[in-house]
């Protein structure tokens, strides 16, 4: 069976997580309606998606290594989008549970992550190789594109099925099975048509580089930098199922709307990640500094009263999505040596993480208290993470090649 071109595994890559984010993405969007219809309040809802962000994230710090020191890239992506694949689906029984359907939910929510964390830095690493054959920016931003036109599929599928069933979610969770299942047929006979990637040091054979030598390769000092930037930006910018929960108690969109907006955002994300890739490989890193600018505004449009100003803030969340999700990859990647990229992406996400779990669990409780001191923070923490961002590309030049 012949093997795929670097730009075919782009691609590949980008097809599956087409697919598997209908999955995904299509829950995520009404997260905030189905968690408050199980008895669930701001500061709850806030809790359960930033853990399951948390665990999407810190535990990379396990998998990334993981992945490095066994070389079994291949084996934890599938096993990763199989266990999203199975816990999104289950989420369509929790409303005819009970009082016991909030914390079932609760737990699928946060396994559905998990299955994130599982996938994530191994998948990445694949992809950074690949994409670097043909432009590590735009090979990162096409793939995210492709990526993000699932996940504005299966909230538009998702808010028809719930409008379909006159406003029950259930049916549509359901529903999602159906591309789940198509994702684990698509990534299986995509990889066996891919020559193995494995992240190694040019000009050295990975089956005979020690396991012991990958561990000790240091990670750059702007590396941890670039983390704790980037930290700040994630714990600003709140998940949207806060949002999404601001949208349907405001009353500014009925919850069949919820996942339409949620929609609009991927779609931004999409167009996010391809104009900014391509301004990566163009004018290099400094391109980032738009994230933290980007951030800054969300809140004070988001959580606003009028409908178009919250639809605007829900495009520019959208926005910072696609820039954190694919340029800020890029990045990622050539700062590390190559051999290191898993554990470099699972460190880096465990940062991210931890700003995320601290950053859902605050915006829950400042939207409760004070919307201005939500805006407030969110800003202060932006500018601290652009005067970041700024020494560590005053520091760092980007070479063409790694």
């Amino acid at each position: 069976m012949p093997r795929l071109s670097p730009w075919r595994v782009v691609i590949g890559f980008g097809v599956v997580s087409l697919a598997a984010d209908m999955v995904y993405e299509g829950a995520r969007s009404v997260y905030g309606p189905l968690l408050a219809s199980l008895g669930a309040s701001a500061v709850v809802v806030g809790l359960i998606t930033g853990a399951g962000e948390a665990a999407a994230l810190v535990l990379r710090l396990v998998s990334g290594p993981l992945a490095d020191r066994t070389r079994r890239y291949w084996t934890l992506t599938i096993a990763g989008y199989a266990l999203t694949a199975v816990c999104v689906p289950l989420l369509a029984v929790t409303p005819a549970l009970g009082a016991a359907g909030l914390a079932v939910a609760a737990v699928l929510i946060v396994a559905e992550r998990l299955g994130k964390a599982v996938r994530s830095p191994a998948k990445s690493a694949l992809l950074a190789d690949a994409a670097g054959a043909v432009g590590m920016g735009r090979g990162i931003g096409v793939h995210k594109a492709l990526d993000q036109v699932g996940a504005f599929a299966g909230p538009l599928l998702l808010a028809g099925l719930i409008a379909a069933a006159g406003g029950l979610l259930w049916p549509g969770l359901a529903v999602l099975a159906m591309p789940g299942v198509l994702a684990m047929i698509m990534l299986v006979v995509i990889q066996r048509r891919t020559a193995t990637v494995r992240p190694r040091r040019a000009g050295t054979a990975a089956r005979h580089e020690p396991a012991e030598e990958v561990a000790r390769t240091p990670l750059p000092r702007l590396f941890w930098w670039f983390a704790v930037a980037c930290a700040l930006c994630t714990g600003g910018l709140m998940t949207f199922g806060l949002i999404g929960f601001h949208l349907a108690r405001a009353g500014l969109v009925p919850v069949a709307g919820v996942p339409l907006l949620y929609a609009a955002a991927m779609a931004a994300a999409g167009i996010a990640a391809l104009a900014t890739g391509a301004a990566y490989d163009r004018v290099g890193p400094r391109i980032l500094l738009l994230l933290p600018v980007l951030v800054a505004v969300v809140p004070a449009l988001a959580f606003t009263t009028s409908l178009a100003i919250a639809a605007g803030g829900v495009l520019l969340w959208g926005a910072a999505m696609g820039v954190q999700d694919s340029t800020v990859k890029a990045f990622v990647a050539d700062l590390v040596p190559r051999q290191r990229r898993a554990t470099a992406y699972g460190i880096f996400a465990a940062v991210q993480g931890a700003g995320a779990l601290i950053g859902g669990a605050t915006a829950g409780t400042l939207y409760e208290v004070s919307l201005t001191r939500l805006v407030t923070a969110v800003a202060a923490a932006q500018a601290a993470a652009l005067l970041i961002l700024l020494s560590v590309l005053a520091r760092k030049r980007v070479p063409d090649n790694l």
